[in-house]
């Protein structure tokens, strides 16, 4: 159907005029669409993004997961090492994903977007790339927790079976001027499946 009254074809204009006359109050009703929305409802009516499935569950900070297929998910492994000055320098690996630029339109595109690490479920900082440095006020003496999660442009947390794609390191920091060291225990989480090379590790 055409947007175009006047191009409706094999109308004459006297006995045609009230059929094409009826066609554009449909289309300026909204009562006929040809255009495709951003969103629609699967079988169950279940809102349905054009990029995986957007679910009820949320981080911390409220932002919804993006449920993707398991088959060529996004991927994130990291690994966290001490650096001179108490500092920590956290490394990342990713698979079927790529960082997106700054200016990126803030909208889901397949396998793109952001890394956000935490420490012990705070944010510190979102990266467009594989590296950075946490200064020594983020990591305290202690034992910690340091987390990268990926991220889609819109916000939404790219998510598979439910769970989302993070991968996460156990640090311990030691007083000032002592050596940093390794926690003896880590875990890394990427919806169910394991990380990349560099998967939650810390020395």
């Amino acid at each position: 159907m055409s947007d175009r009254c006047s191009s409706l074809p094999g109308m004459s204009w006297t006995r045609g005029l009230p059929a094409a006359l009826a066609v554009c109050v449909l289309l300026l009703t909204g009562s006929v669409s040809c255009g495709s929305s951003d969103a629609h409802e699967g079988k169950n009516g279940d809102s349905i993004s054009p990029v995986g499935k957007l679910l009820d569950n949320t981080d911390k900070q409220g932002r919804h997961y993006r449920e993707v297929k398991k088959k060529g998910a996004p991927e994130v492994g990291i690994e966290v090492q001490p650096d001179s000055g108490n500092a920590w320098d956290v490394y990342l690996t990713v698979r079927n994903f790529r960082f997106s630029p700054r200016g990126t339109k803030s909208r889901a595109a397949a396998g793109r977007g952001l890394a956000y690490v935490f420490v012990d479920g705070r944010l510190v900082t979102r990266l467009r790339g594989l590296t950075c440095r946490l200064p020594a006020r983020f990591v305290p003496r202690g034992t910690h927790h340091v987390t990268a999660r990926l991220y889609a442009d819109d916000g939404t947390v790219w998510a598979v079976q439910g769970r989302p794609v993070e991968s996460t390191a156990d640090i311990t920091a030691a007083p000032r001027g002592g050596a940093a060291l390794g926690a003896p225990a880590t875990h890394s989480s990427t919806g169910g499946r394991g990380s990349p090379e560099r998967s939650g590790t810390a020395s």
